[in-house]
């Protein structure tokens, strides 16, 4: 990959898009990972405003830190970068006494995970919506277009996807290419949607080299069968969270009235 020239054209996609949207800038929620450490100072080099934003909620403590971190330095590069920080633990503790709890403890775990990411979407677009901002989504394309890892009208709800054409690999060698913070490239990637460190690979069951390669077989148009041992495993979580989170990835489905019925 020719990196910097992935740089310019990015920076200057978003500055191109911004100016003919007639907005100020970007919005960026800062989870202290990988993807949103890149989209942020990709956003930061437009020159335009960009209004990173913390949004913990019972958060992990080493995800604050790196997510401090990495502001800090964006503000001591770019005099257009300012921050903000809303606590959303008491709203989301104020959602939980307003709902009922039915099921199994992983399906409400699972549904209060996706809570915490509508909340912040929210939050994003309430500042978006104040200052004339862009919400700047930060998945890539592993997540976006492969497995679905990202949670429906939450972190997937944005205006723009700067980084959705790289995968996860080519991400952090833009992080290295802009000098992300270490403490950011060295981390395990984490949604932070359960409150504690538990990693995407723990999740997911795969590691991100893993689902590349099984998104690149898959549009070869290889099957579970081409492979054994581990490779067949991990081509077969990949196929499994593709066609599971099939509904994330394509247009919502519109009922078309036949038009003798009109």
């Amino acid at each position: 990959m020719q990196t910097e020239k992935v740089v310019n054209y990015i920076v200057h996609w978003l500055k191109d898009y911004a100016t003919q949207a007639r907005v100020n800038g970007f919005v960026i929620g800062i989870s202290g990972g990988i993807d949103s450490a890149v989209t942020s100072t990709l956003c930061a080099k437009t020159g335009l405003d960009v209004l990173c934003i913390e949004m913990p909620i019972h958060q992990a403590e080493s995800h604050v830190t790196r997510a401090q971190e990495h502001i800090k330095q964006l503000k001591e590069k770019f005099d257009t970068v300012s921050d903000t920080r809303s606590d959303l633990t008491p709203v989301f503790e104020a959602f939980k006494n307003e709902v009922f709890f039915d099921g199994d403890q992983a399906t409400v775990d699972m549904a209060l995970a996706n809570t915490r990411a509508r909340l912040r979407m929210t939050t994003l677009y309430y500042y978006a919506g104040l200052y004339k901002l862009l919400v700047a989504g930060t998945g890539n394309k592993v997540e976006d277009f492969g497995v679905g890892f990202y949670t429906k009208y939450g972190d997937g709800g944005v205006d723009l996807s700067p980084i959705a054409d790289l995968v996860k690999s080519e991400v952090y060698e833009l992080g290295d290419f802009l000098k992300v913070p270490e403490s950011i490239m060295n981390a395990a990637p984490s949604d932070g949607l359960f409150g504690d460190a538990r990693s995407d690979e723990d999740q997911i069951g795969a590691s991100y080299p893993e689902l590349e390669w099984a998104m690149k077989m898959d549009e070869a148009g290889k099957r579970a069968e081409d492979f054994t041992g581990r490779e067949q495993i991990a081509f077969n979580i990949y196929k499994r969270f593709n066609t599971a989170n099939k509904h994330k990835m394509i247009p919502i489905p519109i009922c078309e009235i036949p038009s003798n019925l009109l």
